[in-house]
């Protein structure tokens, strides 16, 4: 049974840090890339950070120099530290594991606000 558990989320200030935390079973972990996607109230979901099986990352411009994602292996672990945390930010962010299949999250609340 796969299963992608997210931590970490929580209500921030603006310009506050997060660790966002997602442990991956039931998947040979080293070959999936590992995805944080987030969705806003009355928003899309939207993809937010990537990392493939060799390390290579990408991100959406809003977050670029401010979002760092990043993989044990390991640990079965991807995690997305955020820094210089926005009001624009807050969101439910969702872990997800991409190869021949999909899986998801279930999750985290992150809030930022005074």
């Amino acid at each position: 049974q796969v299963q992608l558990v997210e931590s970490g989320g929580g209500l921030v200030q603006p310009g506050g840090s997060l660790r966002l935390s997602c442990a991956a079973s039931g998947i040979t972990f080293r070959v999936y890339a590992m995805e944080w996607y987030r969705q806003a109230p009355g928003k899309q979901r939207e993809l937010v950070a990537s990392i493939t099986s060799r390390g290579s990352t990408n991100y959406v411009d809003s977050v670029k120099a401010r979002f760092t994602i990043s993989r044990d292996n390991a640990k079965n672990t991807v995690y997305l530290q955020m820094n210089s945390l926005k009001t624009e930010d807050t969101a439910v962010y969702y872990c997800s594991a991409n190869w021949a299949q999909r899986y998801w999250g279930q999750g985290t609340q992150v809030t930022v606000s005074s």
